[in-house]
């Protein structure tokens, strides 16, 4: 089902956000909790402070878009915060940048490693 791999409830937010471990960027800030189940789910946080509304939905247009792109290690949440200057980048840049965050934390799919180890 295709809304399995959602953090949709606040507890589900709330637990990530307390618990998890965060690494941080410019652009993206990421929070991980390890789930225990056998896919990884998401969510995605985008504030005011980011912009207007149109500004802020296309922001996590473009995160859905990248997390559904990447391939995750299973069993994990993970949170993208996105921070103000999210607003102003574009898709190359946010990739980039939660490529980063996923390479750091170590979460990508054993077969997209490689690119983390060229890259760092």
């Amino acid at each position: 089902m295709k809304g399995e791999q959602y953090l949709t409830k606040a507890t589900q937010f709330a637990e990530v956000f307390n618990k998890g471990d965060s690494w941080v960027n410019d652009l993206v800030v990421m929070k991980a909790l390890p789930s225990g189940l056998a896919l990884s789910r998401y969510g995605i946080s985008v504030g005011r402070r980011v912009g207007q509304a149109v500004i802020r939905n296309r922001v996590k247009r473009l995160l859905r878009e990248i997390v559904r792109l990447t391939h995750l290690q299973p069993g994990w949440d993970v949170i993208l915060i996105a921070r103000p200057l999210a607003a102003s980048a574009g898709y190359a840049k946010l990739e980039k940048a939660v490529k980063d965050l996923l390479c750091r934390a170590q979460l990508l799919a054993d077969k997209y490693e490689k690119a983390c180890l060229r890259t760092n």
